[in-house]
């Protein structure tokens, strides 16, 4: 980070008081993170199959996530944290019950993704 601290006002990532969501870029705000906030209460919905050039942290705020982190299958619950390296296709869904919330930290000033086939849905796993 650059310069001096930021505050990112709730109005970013409290859509309703208590569910998070929406999103910031590091570089609208001058450091070099991004930040996306990810919630969803259907079992199974959850970001597709993709990559970023960058690294990405995932900490799970409430819920039951699946991760598929390349090849590794790791079950995730509220509290926990998993490292996304750079280069390597992600996904997660909710394991339910309720709603999973996420806090997805992208190490780069900006948010940049490209969607991939899903192996497991193409039928190549």
């Amino acid at each position: 980070m650059t310069g001096k601290p930021r505050l990112i006002k709730n109005g970013v990532s409290a859509s309703d008081g208590r569910h998070w969501s929406g999103t910031f870029e590091g570089k609208d705000v001058g450091t070099d993170a991004t930040v996306l906030f990810y919630s969803t209460e259907e079992i199974g919905k959850g970001p597709t199959w993709h990559v970023h050039t960058y690294d990405e942290i995932f900490i799970v705020r409430t819920g039951r996530a699946l991760f598929t982190i390349g090849g590794e299958k790791i079950e995730a619950e509220a509290g926990d944290i998993l490292f996304g390296p750079a280069n390597i296709p992600h996904k997660f869904s909710n394991l339910g019950p309720g709603r999973l919330e996420t806090i997805d930290v992208h190490v780069s000033d900006r948010f940049e993704q490209t969607d991939l086939d899903d192996p497991e849905l193409s039928g190549d796993a």
